[in-house]
């Protein structure tokens, strides 16, 4: 039922007869989570017909905690996937798996990590002084760059379990999160206003919500991919300087647990912390990726002995469908900039 709502709220806001939604090309977008604000871009351009306007039929398939849509593009059952961060596109290379990243929507990671006020806390430095909950995806990944870039240690972390309590609870700890959602959650659960150090401000310059696909793919259909990453730009843009209600709509129909509340904190710190919208997006267009930036966090990875030496890192990426400064003009009009 969610996928026929959201294919008909595209050729609905097109205006399109029958005739011509036909003509579009049919493909499904599948996100590594449940609908929030974090995706409202690719929402957006569904919803007020940006896709369908060069050409797609796009269908967003969310994800979750039972949901492996990344497993249904390695299989050619989608067409589309949204990438967490480039690690997985470095263990794709490692396993020979022909994937590849043709957009990073966010030039920043959201990884975080929360501390209490008023601890002496304040300095990324200071966290090297108190325990710190950390998952285990996270702990072999970013905290094995934390340990070998900054030397914290494997003895101060704790798992986390996604439960605020025990941060809640110790003033002197530490809790990992995503700008956009855990430091919420703290203000309105703990009645305090949380530290937040970004993990990409002290260094981890990984890209993340990029979008992956199959190497058949591009043979097979490069103007599809090109106006999905195009079209998902300016979608970015009409979300976060525009009128995001278009897209929020559909998030908090495929949501129910969603909040508007959320929903705009999540598009507030997005925009604060530059988390789609810095960097080489600022020149660019959002989407935006450069070379010396893959090798950039490669070259982290490695050294901290996250990722394996050798990869081939051209066949990881391309930049053939990016970096022509798509909706520059319309951030210009949108903001009046």
């Amino acid at each position: 039922m969610h996928r026929t709502l959201l294919t008909a709220v595209a050729i609905a806001a097109m205006g399109a007869s029958a005739v011509h939604a036909q003509e579009l090309t049919p493909v499904t977008f599948g996100t590594n989570w449940l609908p929030q604000a974090e995706h409202g871009g690719y929402y957006q351009a569904v919803a007020d017909g940006t896709y369908a306007d060069c050409g797609l039929d796009v269908t967003i398939a969310p994800g979750g905690p039972q949901v492996n849509n990344r497993a249904l593009l390695l299989a050619g059952r989608i067409q589309f996937h949204m990438g967490g961060n480039l690690l997985q596109a470095f263990s794709a290379a490692e396993q020979g798996i022909p994937l590849v990243v043709v957009a990073a929507h966010f030039q920043k990671e959201p990884q975080v990590i929360m501390t209490h006020p008023d601890q002496g806390l304040d300095t990324f430095e200071d966290l090297k002084t108190i325990k710190l909950m950390i998952g285990e995806n996270g702990f072999q990944s970013y905290y094995q760059w934390m340990i070998d870039a900054y030397g914290f240690t494997a003895d101060q972390r704790e798992p986390y379990t996604f439960n605020p309590a025990p941060f809640l609870a110790d003033p002197r700890s530490g809790q990992q999160g995503y700008v956009t959602s855990e430091p919420y959650a703290i203000e309105t659960q703990g009645g305090f206003t949380p530290n937040v150090f970004l993990l990409a401000d002290h260094g981890f310059d990984t890209y993340a919500t990029t979008v992956e696909v199959m190497q058949s793919t591009i043979d097979e259909m490069a103007d599809a991919v090109q106006c999905f990453v195009d079209a998902s730009a300016l979608g970015w843009y009409t979300y976060l300087y525009g009128d995001p209600s278009a897209g929020n709509a559909l998030i908090l129909e495929a949501n129910p647990e969603m909040t508007e509340a959320q929903l705009a904190y999540s598009i507030d710190k997005m925009k604060e912390y530059g988390i789609v919208d810095s960097g080489e997006a600022l020149d660019l267009g959002i989407g935006a990726m450069t070379d010396a930036r893959f090798k950039s966090f490669y070259d982290k990875m490695v050294e901290a002995k996250v990722a394996p030496e050798g990869l081939d890192l051209e066949t990881i990426y391309t930049l053939d469908f990016v970096n022509k400064g798509v909706g520059l003009d319309l951030k210009k009009q949108l903001t009046g900039e």
